[in-house]
């Protein structure tokens, strides 16, 4: 939880066949592991699908949701101990022509608000997991110092890790990025 605020801020840059986009992160979701997080990938144990997430920091924990969207995280804690912070909302920062030709259907404030629109501005797929956010084709370049921020349930997350005990979700208050807050129905209060 602590990385997450200080990557607030953030901007991602992805280098791909068709050009490069860079994006200013603006809402973060911080997830821990192994019997710490019910809402974590990774709560139950390891498995073929979240093993990045026990892998060095710095490196993309890309999986498919709902059938239909690429998520992004960020992998944040030494190798063997899980966790993931996933890209939840963002501003295009460079590269909006290519952004935009990825998302024709949305306007240039929601290209990368939300986290399977964000993956699909920035170009990344899904066999892009495991990469090293620190090497080409990817640029990480984090703020020299903190930026005010804001932090509370994350969304449409069900359970006990949607609830107000997990107020792991960051973002920066009035950013155009910043996704709506959605609480996931099944939440706990």
């Amino acid at each position: 939880m602590r990385l997450a605020p200080l990557l607030l801020g953030a901007v991602l840059s992805h280098d791909a066949p068709d050009g490069r986009v860079s994006i200013r992160l603006s809402e973060l979701e911080a997830y821990r592991g192994v019997g710490e997080d019910p809402g974590s990938h990774a709560f139950r144990g390891r498995t073929a699908r979240n093993a990045v997430m026990f892998g060095a920091p710095a490196h993309l924990y890309a999986y498919f949701s709902y059938g239909m969207h690429v998520c992004l995280n960020i992998v944040a804690r030494p190798a063997g101990v899980s966790s993931g912070v996933l890209m939840r909302g963002a501003t295009v920062v460079e590269g909006i022509e290519v952004a935009r030709r990825r998302r024709p259907d949305v306007s240039d404030r929601d290209l990368a608000r939300g986290p399977g629109r964000l993956s699909r501005a920035l170009g990344v797929p899904l066999e892009a997991g495991g990469s090293d956010l620190l090497e080409a084709p990817f640029e990480l370049r984090v703020p020299e110092s903190p930026l005010h921020s804001a932090s509370g349930p994350r969304t449409g997350v069900s359970g006990e890790g949607g609830g107000g005990a997990y107020p792991w979700r960051f973002w920066l208050p009035g950013d155009e990025g910043v996704s709506p807050y959605r609480r996931h129905k099944l939440a706990a209060e």
